[in-house]
């Protein structure tokens, strides 16, 4: 379909009138298609020639209007490190409209009512990280949100530098956060929180719809998505760095990408957010902070269901997310569900990695191609011993299965390319220089993380030493 024939709706907007303020969007000077996402186009029924287009770049510049289109922002409040704000809302993204079941989103088209003082800016930088993760962690099959297209601009702004803004089409099934209900309880607005909860409940859990007790079970499903959300991050090495309930997707997506990382070196108490002084959201702290992120949700749906019903799923919180995270680690490993030992073989393997300073991704696709010859693998780590206590373990524990099935499954299991942040700031790097070619590539590879992709091989390896463990800023 061309994007003069699209016509979308705005059903965010049949909720009350606190939820959400009318936009204006203001133009960036000059703009040009960075990149566009034809897989996405092709599920929002968009004519794949129609991305390449002038008209496209309007569109992602606000310049050009789908039919239907009524522009907003969505308002909400959120813990943010553990502290809570009573009004937060979208400071740099207006709602463009809905197509089918995806809502899409222009993020750094300028100033909202909840911009804070803030431009209503995305920088060239960060939007790159945002684009290019949210099709990695799609290809991963972690829930997330999805990006249409790319434009930059000759438009400036001022960081810590100034930087040119750029601005992303965001598209996702659902936008409302945890801090959407914080908002409205904080507020005693218990009309237009019923009228949320039931519009969340037809938008992502179409199931419960008019069954008994509703909006436990709408907070049940909550804990079990989110529970599983952060198993494959954990699973697969993802730091999100600002877990603020704000950034909490109630339809259990990985939402909100900033300082974000995935592990080098396997380091439990790995932060990526340099303002992240205590650690809060470190790579380990993520499954217990979505349960305390959880828990504030809980207290917000108090007034429509009663908190002895919802402590019980909550409650059922850590064998949840516990059984999730073996069951991807165990996929990982190469085995036939979970057997006794296996989780102490899990925690220890983990243990080891981080003693020996190893690459994760680059540890757990090696292992997938292990059949007893065990140089490769100990060429990961700076000295030998604990891998091969560890891999006498894993051999036991191997011994009985079909190996041709088990590296089936561990290929497929374990990517042999994730976005680490030294191959997103060498791309940025040219980027700011005008040259987008290494975004085509990344893209490419985040498309396909699991195939060979022999000309990207490099970026198979281990990060360079100078690289590994970098701490990036909220505004990345």
């Amino acid at each position: 379909m061309k994007l003069n024939e699209l016509i979308v709706t705005n059903p965010y907007l049949n909720l009350p009138s606190a939820c959400y303020d009318k936009s204006v969007a203001t133009p960036l000077t000059n703009p040009h298609l960075i990149h566009a996402n034809t897989n996405v186009a092709k599920v929002l029924n968009i004519d794949t020639e129609e991305i390449e287009t002038d008209t496209f770049v309007n569109l992602l510049n606000s310049e050009y209007s789908l039919e239907g289109s009524d522009i907003f922002s969505m308002c909400y409040a959120g813990h943010q490190f553990g502290h809570f704000v009573p009004r937060l809302g979208d400071g740099r993204v207006i709602n463009i409209g809905t197509i089918g079941t995806y809502h899409l989103q222009l993020k750094g088209a300028g100033e909202t009512l909840y911009s804070r003082h803030g431009d209503g800016r995305a920088v060239l930088r960060s939007s790159i990280r945002e684009y290019l993760l949210s099709e990695a962690m799609q290809a991963l099959s972690i829930p997330t949100t999805l990006c249409l297209g790319l434009i930059g601009s000759e438009h400036d702004v001022r960081r810590e530098s100034i930087e040119k803004a750029a601005i992303v089409c965001r598209v996702s099934t659902s936008w409302v956060r945890f801090g959407t209900f914080e908002y409205f309880a904080s507020q005693g607005m218990k009309d237009e929180l019923k009228a949320l909860a039931d519009y969340v409940i037809e938008e992502s859990f179409a199931h419960i719809s008019g069954k008994e007790d509703k909006y436990t079970r709408l907070f049940n499903d909550v804990v079990v998505i989110t529970a599983r959300l952060m198993a494959q991050w954990m699973s697969v090495g993802f730091n999100h760095g600002v877990m603020n309930t704000d950034n909490m997707s109630i339809a259990g997506l990985t939402i909100d990408y900033g300082p974000y990382a995935f592990l080098d070196d396997f380091k439990h108490d790995y932060v990526c957010n340099h303002t992240d002084e205590q650690g809060r959201y470190s790579f380990e702290n993520q499954p217990s902070v979505a349960k305390w992120n959880l828990e504030r949700l809980m207290m917000a749906l108090t007034p429509l269901t009663t908190i002895d019903k919802m402590q019980k799923a909550l409650m059922m919180y850590d064998k949840i997310y516990t059984r999730y995270f073996h069951y991807y680690m165990c996929k990982k490993l190469g085995f036939e569900g979970t057997m006794e030992g296996d989780p102490e073989l899990i925690d220890d393997m983990f243990d080891m990695l981080e003693l020996l300073h190893v690459d994760y991704t680059l540890f757990m696709r090696t292992l997938s191609h292990y059949e007893g010859e065990r140089e490769a693998l100990l060429s990961t780590g700076l000295y030998h011993e604990p891998m091969n206590l560890w891999l006498d373990r894993y051999d036991t524990r191997t011994e009985n299965l079909d190996k041709i099935e088990r590296k089936k499954q561990m290929l497929t299991s374990n990517p042999k390319y994730v976005l680490k942040n030294y191959m997103l700031e060498e791309a940025i790097d040219a980027a700011e220089s005008g040259d987008y070619s290494m975004v085509d590539d990344l893209f490419t590879i985040a498309k396909k993380p699991f195939d060979e992709h022999v000309t990207f091989e490099r970026w198979s390896k281990a990060t360079p030493q100078e690289f590994k463990n970098q701490r990036l800023s909220c505004s990345s």
